[in-house]
């Protein structure tokens, strides 16, 4: 990329899209964040509003110098779509556990550790479509795509395309870069997406898109990621023993190993990254739980009142309904959030110190398994700033723990549309079968 050229980059997350732009140094120079549109909306449509919403807050003096687009968004957010691309159904969100049904069958398909075992894995959705959708609108199903996936295709035109990060949790063999055996013998085989590195380029943005939009004609797309690594990758971590938490509606761990960690009863699973392998996993517990309880005024105000230097006796796991994923994956796990106190601080300091609690169990039990304890933790997500939440995680975690210099995944997604991941995180691997 030219000195004068930008890479924009878009995180869609759970409650809203953002935009970023850097320049070829991978300095931020511009950013824009907007809301879903009202609920009413079928999701494709809200998403597909802020997108171009977005791409037209772009400041005009950036949108011909703009070389190329990432973008990423939630694990396991999938769709079905018809030959055209088009949605032929509501999607299925990443938190929709609606795969138990499927396990079984899965289980004898996969490896015992494959991250595909969950019954909130893309894989676990598809096969639930297709043992309850309609068959007549099952037989309109041409494409599998995760929400990225959908989000570039808007771009690009070119319908079945993914990146090896989002394609995890389908079942997708990142060792030997290539789908196992197992999966050809099922029957939805051939609507999985093609696969591509992330950051490898898909093509360029359709001449509508780029005229509507001021775009340069040479603008291409990039094979995405998933929101978790975006913030990853925005962190500048690149060492074995970085680790990158985020703080967002869900309490999410990422820890560069020099090997692969697998455990689905865990709920831990690695995505590779060049020659390093960035294992992790996703709790249940996070953000989302706290705002259920506590707008973002209360939960200013009542933070600033924590007393971190004297912990409550709480024992609680905060989660909004039953089922966890990390660091013990156990879909039948109950919420605890009682007793409650009359004091609304020390709810909220009790809620803090379990989600603590999450993150170092996530953390010991990666290193049970052979990846190495943090050397320090980057935080992004809007939890960085809540400085008794890093005051109470510091005292569990016991390593160093600082706010990434850039917290917003959009970042990390534009660093992906500057570069491949490869030239990120230390060499390209090579390809297998």
């Amino acid at each position: 990329m030219s000195s004068h050229r930008l890479g924009l980059g878009l995180d869609f997350g759970t409650s809203g899209a953002r935009a970023a732009i850097i320049n070829a140094q991978g300095i931020p120079v511009w950013g824009q964040q907007t809301p879903y549109p009202r609920p009413g909306k079928a999701w494709p449509l809200r998403w597909r509003e802020a997108l171009y919403e977005l791409l037209g807050q772009v400041p005009e003096d950036f949108r011909a110098e703009i070389a190329a687009i990432a973008f990423d968004g939630t694990s396991a957010t999938v769709l079905l779509c018809d030959s055209q691309g088009q949605p032929l159904t509501d999607p299925l969100l990443y938190n929709d556990s609606v795969g138990m049904s499927g396990l079984e069958q899965l289980r004898s398909q996969l490896p015992t550790n494959s991250p595909a075992l969950s019954t909130t894995s893309s894989l676990a959705k598809l096969l639930w479509w297709r043992q309850n959708l309609d068959a007549d609108l099952w037989r309109q199903g041409r494409y599998f795509m995760h929400q990225a996936d959908w989000l570039a295709y808007l771009l690009h035109g070119q319908p079945g395309v993914s990146d090896y990060h989002n394609v995890l949790k389908l079942g997708y063999d990142i060792i030997n870069l290539q789908y196992p055996e197992s999966l050809k013998q099922l029957e939805c085989w051939p609507i999985l997406p093609r696969i591509l590195t992330p950051g490898e380029t898909i093509g360029s943005v359709q001449s509508a898109i780029a005229q509507r939009f001021g775009l340069s004609a040479s603008c291409v797309v990039k094979a995405g990621t998933t929101d978790s690594i975006a913030a990853f990758l925005a962190s500048g971590a690149q060492h074995p023993g970085e680790a990158v938490t985020s703080l967002g509606s869900t309490l999410v761990l990422k820890l560069l190993s020099s090997q692969p960690i697998n455990a689905s009863q865990y709920g831990i699973y690695s995505h590779r990254c060049g020659c390093l392998w960035l294992a992790g996993g996703a709790s249940n517990s996070g953000g989302a739980v706290l705002k259920q309880y506590f707008s973002d005024a209360q939960l200013q105000q009542l933070s600033c009142q924590i007393n971190v230097h004297q912990p409550t006796t709480l024992k609680y796991y905060p989660l909004r309904e039953p089922g966890e994923r990390f660091p013990y994956n156990d879909p039948g796990r109950f919420p605890c959030l009682s007793p409650r106190p009359a004091s609304d601080v020390v709810f909220l300091q009790g809620m803090l110190e379990a989600m603590a609690r999450i993150e170092r169990q996530g953390y010991d039990q990666m290193a049970k398994l052979g990846a190495p304890y943090p050397s320090h933790i980057f935080t992004a997500g809007g939890g960085a700033q809540n400085s008794a939440w890093q005051a109470i995680r510091q005292r569990y975690l016991e390593c160093p723990i600082k706010i990434s210099t850039h917290t917003e995944a959009a970042v990390g997604a534009a660093h992906l549309a500057c570069a491949s991941l490869s030239s990120l995180i230390h060499q390209r691997p090579s390809r297998s079968g």
